[in-house]
């Protein structure tokens, strides 16, 4: 029921996100200069900005809300890992999540063209990548340093895609956090493990990018629902040569839907959403948030406590995804 919920809750946030547009659509409206006409309209123009600004925090909620459900899921998962082995533990998230997507959003495969399919395609393998990527950067270093690590990738593309120089400012702000979070310094860290976050950070910034292209494409969560598919087909083999009939055990599977929703199902779903307003460097900064996230996640689940440098670097990151969001947001009122 929960899933069906999410379901139908997609189309009105889709349509709160697609609201800047039609004010901008109005603004030239209206009665001429002077008189009371220019009351009207200054009071609508005044309705109109709180509407725009409240719009604007929609994609940013999504963004957030998505953070949350997805480090908490991880936390989830690092629990399972000991039954079920890294690369079960993907499996098991992605065949999950495919599935349900197909059930919820009963994606049409017929009318799109080549370019659609090459997208999903691509967004598939870079979801499928930054998982097995992640969970085996997460069996071998704490979550906090992994998601560290990780959130490299979104800040490289933040830095090449940005053509403003103070996205740049706010990234360099990010990546001091970032370094902060990781204790000054990963040289002491299992060197397979930091490169396999490595590795999940430059997939994350192909997820980015192809999970913005896949919901340009595709209406409301079917190329999502389409591209979890291929992830999964590709996790599959790899989950069933590590874990076998492990993977068939009730608990293993009960959980694993969990970590499915919670890592896969709902943050998916809300990126894909909040991408569709979001320019990619932004939403790339505020992917700083996740660090912070995952430290508190690691805090609660997996009793990973916090250091006095853990609270500052989660001050600078959200310092940082904050001054990201209020330069796009300033960037918008003077288009």
């Amino acid at each position: 029921m929960n899933d069906q919920r999410s379901a139908a809750a997609a189309e009105p946030a889709a349509a709160a996100v697609a609201v800047p547009e039609a004010v901008t659509a109005l603004e030239g409206t209206g009665p001429g200069p002077g008189g009371r006409g220019s009351d009207v309209r200054g009071k609508a123009g005044a309705g109109r900005a709180g509407t725009d600004r409240r719009a604007a925090l929609v994609p940013v909620v999504l963004v957030i809300a998505g953070g949350l459900s997805v480090q908490f899921g991880s936390a989830i998962a690092a629990l399972l890992m000991p039954k079920a082995g890294a690369l079960g533990v993907v499996t098991l998230r992605l065949a999950a999540a495919a599935l349900i997507l197909l059930v919820v959003c009963r994606p049409k495969l017929r009318g799109h063209s080549r370019a659609d399919w090459g997208t999903v395609v691509a967004f598939g393998v870079a979801m499928g990548g930054m998982n097995t990527l992640f969970y085996q950067a997460l069996d071998r270093i704490p979550l906090g340093i992994a998601v560290t690590l990780e959130v490299l990738g979104p800040l490289a593309l933040s830095v090449f895609a940005s053509r403003r120089l103070i996205n740049v400012v706010w990234a360099g702000l990010a990546l001091v956090g970032v370094v902060l979070l990781g204790g000054g310094g990963f040289d002491r860290l299992d060197p397979v493990g930091a490169a396999y976050a490595l590795g999940a950070g430059a997939m994350w910034a192909a997820y980015i990018v192809f999970s913005a292209r896949t919901g340009r494409r595709f209406p409301q969560a079917d190329g999502l629902a389409l591209a979890m598919v291929v992830a999964a087909l590709l996790s599959l083999p790899l989950g069933i040569m590590e874990s076998g009939a492990k993977l068939a055990v009730p608990s293993v599977m009960a959980l694993g839907a969990a970590v499915a929703i919670l890592s896969s199902v709902l943050p998916y779903t809300l990126e894909l959403m909040a991408l569709r307003r979001l320019p990619a460097s932004t939403f790339a900064v505020m992917m700083s948030l996740e660090p912070a996230i995952a430290a508190t996640a690691g805090f609660l689940i997996l009793n990973q406590a916090l250091s006095t440098t853990d609270a500052l670097a989660i001050a600078l990151v959200i310092g940082a995804s904050m001054g990201a969001v209020r330069s796009q947001a300033g960037a918008r009122k003077k288009a």
